[in-house]
């Protein structure tokens, strides 16, 4: 059964290129980004290890830990390291799985449960549906699940969006609309006529825009809240 928001993010045990872990210890009370890879020297997966390294301080910033998994041996990921820093600068700098027994691939739901054998002979085809990005928040749960095909590269600044509106969200009584970006200033709000949205938001003690709403953005949501005004 495929795993879903909400759902304990599985504990298990794994190799990486930076010693052995136990992963729920491994997160400690920090949130987290898993993201998978079918298969070692693989075009695009270059290209996304690379990008998330360079990314790496933003995430910092954000209290995120990050950690990648490919199929093949730790081995291979050391080597690999070299040609990813030759193609986008940055070698990894977060620590990578490398899950040969296909355990941690099946425990995820990236790989059927019946899946045999090891990562030995396999190919990138053969494990295309190991494209996810799982983000995990300190309560272990499964916050966010993305799966790209082969062909795509990852946006790792949606990543880093979404992790903003989950981090803001897990604090405040909010959401964000479609496009919501983090807040780089505060908002005046003195004088503004209040929608009936934005009464409707705060007599539920919520405000649906977060930092950013205004009457204008209110107004312009209206239609979501069309059945939630009548609850």
């Amino acid at each position: 059964m495929a795993l879903a928001i909400g759902d304990t993010a599985p504990d298990f045990e794994a190799e990486t290129t930076e010693g052995k872990i136990r992963f729920h210890d491994w997160i400690g009370n920090n949130w987290v980004v898993l993201f998978s890879h079918p298969k070692d020297f693989t075009p695009v997966c270059t290209t996304e290890l690379g990008t998330m390294a360079r990314l790496k301080p933003e995430f910092d910033k954000r209290g995120v830990k990050i950690i990648g998994l490919s199929v093949d041996p730790v081995d291979n990921h050391k080597k690999w390291a070299d040609d990813i820093k030759d193609v986008v600068g940055f070698a990894p700098n977060y620590p990578m799985i490398g899950d040969t027994d296909l355990h941690v691939c099946k425990l995820y739901s990236m790989l059927p449960a019946s899946t045999s054998g090891t990562s030995e002979g396999r190919t990138p085809a053969d494990n295309q549906t190991v494209r996810n990005v799982f983000v995990i928040g300190p309560d272990k749960k499964i916050k966010l699940v993305l799966v790209y095909p082969m062909t795509t590269g990852r946006n790792f600044d949606e990543v880093l969006r979404v992790i903003d509106s989950l981090q803001l969200t897990a604090k405040h009584r909010v959401a964000t609309p479609a496009n919501w970006t983090k807040p780089r200033s505060s908002i005046r709000r003195a004088g503004k006529r209040r929608s009936p949205i934005s009464a409707w938001c705060r007599n539920r003690g919520s405000n649906f825009f977060g930092a950013e709403l205004d009457c204008a953005g209110a107004a312009s949501a209206a239609p979501l809240f069309s059945r939630a005004r009548a609850s």
